[in-house]
């Protein structure tokens, strides 16, 4: 018996990956974050399956679920939205299942960032701008952040923004990063990526709360902060330059 840790992607049934897909349909037992998978990726799961939703479950009923199918020989897809990468909970889940001497399995997702900026149209990553792209979120009921991941530092060195879990603090996002950045600074709110309602504000530090106040989301939401967001006089990459020599080009 073996507990499947999925990313189901950002939300769209058909994101999911080959692998996740073809695990999911082969799981007694699949166990989903109910409040943020949508219940169309249950439709790749193994007729007759056993279908648990932990949205409203502790991590000590999780883990009896997963004790309950080790005792009886029945494999679980424990199904998370996004990527198992960053903010997906897994580590905790993990640690108890070694506990059991139950052994498991890790296959990723397509991430929220990744579907935001298919929806943007845009590369996070400008040549002359940005090279890097920081994941990060601020302070919240679940996990502080640590001291030394300053949401203020992180801007400081230019790196486009991918905020996650903050979209109810956006006044807070802003006055933070306005000093920083600029309110010319380009942000782009990103709600629901890939899910048949998925919506995108474009503006700036300066105006995107007043946006974001006349269509306001809960939650599912990414904001985006960062120069190559609006990107447009840059030199282009040296990778496909006729002067570049690479070992593919004769």
């Amino acid at each position: 018996m073996t507990v499947h840790f999925i990313g189901a992607g950002p939300g769209a049934a058909d994101l999911i990956t080959i692998r996740g897909r073809d695990i999911l349909a082969s799981c007694e037992m699949c166990l989903y974050a109910g409040s943020i998978v949508p219940l169309s990726l249950l439709a790749h799961c193994k007729p007759g399956a056993i279908l648990i939703d932990t949205a409203p479950l502790t991590l000590d009923e999780i883990e009896a679920h997963c004790v309950a199918a080790h005792h009886a020989g029945q494999d679980v897809a424990r199904l998370h939205s996004g990527d198992l990468s960053i903010y997906s909970a897994i580590a905790e889940q993990i640690r108890r299942l070694e506990r059991h001497g139950i052994p498991c399995t890790l296959t990723p997702g397509v991430p929220s960032f990744s579907a935001a900026a298919a929806l943007l149209g845009a590369e996070l990553t400008v040549p002359g701008l940005a090279q890097s792209v920081v994941l990060t979120r601020i302070s919240g009921r679940a996990s502080p952040m640590p001291a030394c991941e300053r949401l203020e530092d992180f801007a400081a060195t230019g790196a486009t923004l991918a905020i996650h879990l903050a979209i109810h603090a956006l006044s807070e996002v802003v006055a933070r990063l306005t000093p920083i950045c600029g309110a010319d600074c380009p942000v782009a709110v990103v709600i629901r990526a890939s899910w048949p309602d998925e919506r995108l504000m474009r503006g700036t530090l300066g105006d995107i709360e007043a946006q974001f106040a006349a269509e306001p989301a809960e939650r599912t939401a990414l904001i985006l902060v960062g120069r190559a967001l609006a990107a447009a006089d840059f030199r282009e990459s040296a990778l496909y330059s006729v002067d570049y020599r690479r070992r593919f080009r004769s």
